[in-house]
């Protein structure tokens, strides 16, 4: 399992590691080098809980540059203005969005993130969900075997996401039934995220 650690304060709840795979190696690769970005500038998109968030922390604390998250939230005026001053500076700057395309009306604000190095975060393979979900599972404190990642990786969607809640689940199952996570309740989460007429059999 490759990972990358966080800048994390003591205590803090967030994930304190990214698991690095087939959907965000080239992403980690690329933010170790911002001085080969087309002008110093990047941008990361990916579908939701997808650890974009975490890669632009790890970025920014790393010293290599600034990051701007959420970014197609902000007024295109404000996005338009950190652009610029970055460029004055030279400083590296990490703009971070949601899944592409971005309705982007100011055109010197598309020009300028058209022209910028393009990184986008896919979809974890097998070996990556595996990776992702032991991790999440060690996040909460759950004790997940080897064989529930067997067991339950060629059933779950390939979605970060969906992971998430597939773990979450386990867990709210295994502390209401006051039992350590059996196959019994992996394939009740699995239903209860899933549905019991979708598997996903690979």
């Amino acid at each position: 399992m490759s990972q990358i650690a966080l800048p994390l304060a003591s205590g803090s709840r967030s994930p304190s590691r990214i698991i690095l795979g087939n959907a965000n190696a080239h992403v980690a690769e690329a933010l170790v080098a911002p001085e080969t970005w087309p002008f110093r500038t990047a941008v990361l998109t990916g579908p939701p809980r997808s650890g974009k968030s975490l890669l632009a922390r790890w970025f920014a604390g790393s010293g290599r540059g600034d990051a701007i998250d959420d970014a197609q939230s902000l007024p295109e005026d404000d996005l338009f203005h950190r652009w610029n001053r970055a460029q004055e500076s030279g400083t590296a700057l990490l703009i971070v969005g949601g899944e592409p395309p971005w309705d982007i009306t100011l055109p010197d604000l598309r020009s300028r993130l058209g022209g910028s190095l393009q990184l986008e975060i896919g979809q974890p393979d097998d070996d990556m969900a595996r990776d992702l979900l032991l991790s999440l599972a060690d996040e909460r404190g759950l004790s997940l075997r080897d064989d529930a990642a067997d067991y339950l990786v060629p059933r779950a969607s390939r979605s970060q996401a969906e992971l998430e809640n597939l773990v979450a689940t386990i867990d709210r199952l295994s502390l209401e039934r006051k039992a350590p996570p059996t196959m019994g309740i992996w394939r009740m989460a699995l239903e209860a995220v899933h549905g019991p007429e979708e598997p996903r059999l690979i």
